[in-house]
């Protein structure tokens, strides 16, 4: 999909000489690829303190339950 965006120059530059990528188009996929990822991560961490935990749950017995 063809777009037209105003970039600050310098900065795209920075981000392609940091990345070593060949094109700016490169060097602004990358970081969208990473933005993504760096969100997701964060909206995992939301779930932390969330999810009830029992210090008393073997999993080595249940595993056991499964293959029985």
């Amino acid at each position: 999909m063809a777009t037209n965006l105003a970039i600050d120059d310098k900065l795209i530059e920075e981000a392609r000489n940091i990345g070593r990528h060949k094109t700016k188009k490169e060097a602004v996929t990358k970081a969208l690829e990473e933005y993504v990822r760096y969100h997701r991560q964060m909206k995992i961490l939301d779930d932390f303190g969330t999810v009830d935990f029992d210090p008393a749950y073997d999993y080595k017995a249940a595993r056991r339950k499964k293959r029985n």
